[in-house]
């Protein structure tokens, strides 16, 4: 039987420790190689910052993670954190 995926929301995506942290979650390491995730990425409302996470997005999606149900990008708390599961 498949788990359900859990939502774990991820301040300052991309930055340095957020960008390394993204593909240790998407690849099971952190919760398990049986534990689905959708990750809500949280990024400053600058456009800069949200370019760039969408360029991490991208690498992300790239790798094609079996265990990546799902990925949002936000400039808001508020949304981010929504539904969430685990936050860092």
């Amino acid at each position: 039987m498949s788990k359900k995926p859990v939502r774990v929301a991820v301040t300052g995506a991309a930055g340095q420790i957020g960008y390394a942290l993204l593909f240790r979650i998407a690849s099971g390491e952190m919760l398990g190689k049986d534990q689905p995730v959708i990750l809500q990425l949280l990024e400053i409302p600058d456009e800069k910052a949200q370019k760039a996470l969408k360029g991490v997005m991208m690498e992300i999606d790239d790798c094609a993670f079996p265990l990546l149900a799902g990925m949002e990008a936000h400039s808001s708390p508020e949304t981010a954190f929504e539904d969430t599961d685990y936050a860092l």
